[in-house]
């Protein structure tokens, strides 16, 4: 099918860069004429008959852009979107990358995992009575069409049989990579995105995601292909390209998490967590793990299921956001439960709720659980003499600043403004493990205490090299039983923590800029305010600015364009207690703002009244600053916050 006039003349009078607007129909009347996109041209052309223009430009545009670990998004027809070709593309790179990576290795192997996605148009996209190569395409699926294309290229694959009903989750994995000696992986998982979404992620033999410029030689040789190699699963199989790993990883991994263990097993105890997966994997992980600890574990029952479709999940299945937590909340009220924890669908991040003073329940965000399980962490292996003099304790820059102050009352090393990504720590103890340093810090991997960033990632062991739910898990459930048994609250102990290091309230606002002009704009956004940096923030005077993509500061010469990518933030601080950081997602089509306003340490003689009074005062002014950044940001591209509600 050639494309028509009136499909042409209608994408081409679409508000949209000219460029776009063509490459779009280049890739149109590719998917419409080669004989490799068929099995999609049902789709493409109900959608041409339909007239969707718009999502027809938006699908055809560009290739799903390799980002620094992978693609990732909405699964569906055409080059935009995740489907067997993009990640078949995907893969083909991967593989011309590990050649590029070990030359000289004649048997290469990647450990593959999968989470529990299947794509069920949902948002009712496509035609239901038409052939849709992507309905019903699972992540089990996709991962055996990667190992399908990893063996036609040579390479061997370490994964799950199909008929397994095991999941492995995104740090078992990781864990996987370096126990089985592999030299990659791949991630089959959209981790909290919605149902429809799907991605590939892939791994280096460090079991983190390659860092620049790596990730920049992976980016490059994918966007380099031009064919997709692809063997039969059964002749993969019978040639021992296909390796279908025993359970033995699965066992160490968890053996690992519970080594993490600070305090005795709960024994004839009455102390209680409530435990979901959101209908993902964390059940073979985070709970097996608590549950092997002796913890009186309550599931949520209607989240239990590894379904990708999340029915029992309000929102979306994200421990970021509070509401998806209802459930497991009335669930813990009912069993007076002592702790609520919860991971995402690929069990790499941990949600969490405490008993309130009212008899009901708080959400505990990442900023505070990453400060609580790095204070709890650091207090038993001094109380335990176990704190090692070279000890190190990681942060990302938009991780709380309370941990900082954690850090340096425990005169512990501190690295605390990392990019944001755990192949950054990945990389930190990497570093470590070779040259014995990072920067100005020094020591082994072995004298890591913990990393954290604000969106509910934790890592507390160097054997994994991404974060990780199923020790912080047990961490963050021995803290509350610590608590339990020597009569204070969680509640009692995060009040005391702002005491001590200081009232914090993070907050992150997203500037949500879709469509294909989208990321111009986030870009325009940023370059205008790096070059105008605003002089007041919600009335508080700038006093230093920080752009990470400045080569004479401590991260020296861009690397790639990668790494320019990750290096787009810019971080303003209003003296010593308000720090205001923007930065364009590198998943989603958005821009991220990072608030932090807190307060200094409760000093002697202040009475509850007057630190009540300072810590409403930092309430007031995070939403002051927020609205006033929020709207001096979307100034620099000619648009208001109403332009969004709009």
């Amino acid at each position: 099918m050639q494309l028509s006039a009136l499909t042409k003349e209608s994408i081409l009078s679409l508000e949209a860069p000219e460029e776009i607007k063509k490459q779009a129909l280049h890739n149109l009347e590719l998917w419409l004429t080669h004989e490799e996109f068929k099995e999609y041209r049902p789709q493409i052309e109900y959608l041409i008959s339909e007239k969707k223009w718009a999502g027809l430009l938006d699908r055809f545009s560009q290739i799903l852009p390799f980002g620094t670990g992978g693609r990732r998004g909405p699964v569906g027809v055409g080059p935009n979107r995740m489907n067997l070709w993009t990640l078949g593309a995907s893969v083909q790179g991967h593989c011309q990358y590990l050649k590029h990576q070990f030359p000289n290795l004649k048997k290469i192997h990647v450990a593959l995992a999968y989470d529990v996605r299947c794509f069920m148009d949902k948002r009712k996209q496509y035609n239901p009575k038409l052939p849709n190569p992507t309905l019903n395409l699972s992540s089990k699926e996709l991962a055996a069409y990667a190992a399908r294309v990893y063996a036609a290229n040579g390479i061997y694959t370490y994964t799950l049989p199909l008929n397994s009903t095991h999941y492995i989750a995104t740090p078992e994995l990781s864990f996987s990579i370096r126990f089985l000696k592999a030299q990659g992986g791949l991630n089959i998982s959209a981790s909290h995105n919605p149902p429809d979404d799907n991605g590939g992620k892939f791994y280096d033999e460090r079991g983190g995601q390659p860092v620049p410029p790596n990730d920049q030689i992976m980016a490059d040789l994918v966007d380099l292909v031009q064919d997709i190699h692809i063997m039969s699963w059964d002749e993969a199989v019978k040639k021992n390209f296909i390796q279908f790993i025993s359970d033995e990883p699965h066992k160490q991994y968890i053996a690992l998490c519970c080594a993490q263990s600070l305090v005795p097993s709960p024994k004839n105890e009455t102390f209680k967590v409530v435990f979901s997966p959101l209908h993902g994997v964390g059940s073979m992980t985070s709970m097996e793990i608590l549950q092997k600890q002796g913890f009186n574990v309550i599931p949520v029952p209607e989240q239990m299921s590894a379904d990708g479709q999340f029915p029992n999940v309000t929102k979306t299945p994200n421990p970021e956001i509070p509401e998806c937590l209802d459930r497991a909340e009335a669930v813990a009220k009912s069993h007076n439960a002592h702790l609520l924890l919860a991971t995402d669908p690929d069990a790499d991040r941990l949600g969490a709720m405490i008993p309130n003073d009212q008899g009901g329940w708080r959400y505990v965000n990442g900023n505070e659980i990453a400060a609580i399980s790095t204070c709890f962490k650091l207090e038993m292996l001094a109380q335990n003499n176990k704190l090692s003099p070279n000890a190190i304790v990681v942060k990302t820059e938009v991780t709380t600043g309370m941990i900082s102050r954690i850090a340096k009352h425990f005169k512990v090393q501190l690295l605390d403004d990392l990019l944001v990504g755990f192949k950054y720590v990945s990389d930190v103890l990497w570093q470590l493990e070779n040259t014995g340093k990072y920067l100005h810090v020094t020591g082994m991997p072995n004298d890591f205490i913990i990393a954290s960033e604000e969106s509910h990632g934790i890592l507390s062991t160097d054997k994994i090299r991404d974060k990780d739910a199923g020790a912080a898990a047990l961490l963050f459930a021995e803290w509350a039983l610590y608590l339990f048994r020597n009569d204070t609250t969680p509640l009692q102990y995060l009040n005391q923590l702002f005491e001590r290091f200081g009232y914090y309230r993070n907050l992150g606002l997203p500037i949500a800029l879709p469509g294909v002009e989208g990321k111009a704009l986030m870009t325009n956004m940023l370059d205008k305010l790096r070059k105008n940096p605003p002089k007041e923030i919600g009335g508080m005077k700038v006093t230093s600015v920080t752009d990470f993509l400045d080569t004479t500061g401590k991260l020296g010469p861009i690397k790639s364009k990668t790494d320019a990518a990750s290096r787009n933030v810019l971080v303003y601080r209003c003296g010593e207690f308000a720090k205001i950081a923007l930065r364009p997602s590198g998943t989603e089509p958005k821009a991220k703002i990072y608030l932090e306003v807190c307060t200094a340490p409760r000093a002697q003689g202040v009475n509850d009244e007057q630190w009540q009074a300072e810590c409403l005062k930092v309430n007031d002014l995070m939403k002051k600053a927020g609205d006033d950044f929020f709207a001096q940001a979307l100034k620099t591209i000619g648009m208001t916050p109403a332009d969004l509600k709009s």
